[in-house]
């Protein structure tokens, strides 16, 4: 049991204690809480497990989705911050002097 779980069960048994709550009930929940919890790291271990294996078969299939999720999200930077940014700069990305041309 880690310190995490321990302090999680001894603030829920203070809680129910305080409220008077049944013991029984607050460990159901506890025991659902830690199923559900260990169901959810047993299902991220089998994903990362499976991405690590379609890597090592296909590694330069996996370099390029990478390299296009990294340009997509490029991308989608340099267009928030034309968007947010609009009166700093000329469409061709120079940055305004804010003097007038003679």
């Amino acid at each position: 049991m880690t310190e995490e779980t321990s302090k999680l069960e001894e603030a829920v048994t203070d809680s129910a204690a305080t409220a008077g709550v049944e013991e029984s009930a607050i460990d159901k929940a506890l025991a659902e809480s830690k199923s559900f919890l260990s169901r959810a790291q047993d299902a991220l271990t089998d994903a990362v497990d499976t991405v690590v294996d379609a890597v090592k078969e296909h590694p330069i299939t996996a370099a390029s989705i990478a390299a296009g999720a990294t340009a997509a999200v490029a991308g989608a930077a340099y267009g928030a911050s034309k968007l947010l940014g609009g009166d700093d700069s000329d469409d061709d990305g120079s940055v305004k002097s804010g003097k007038k041309k003679s």
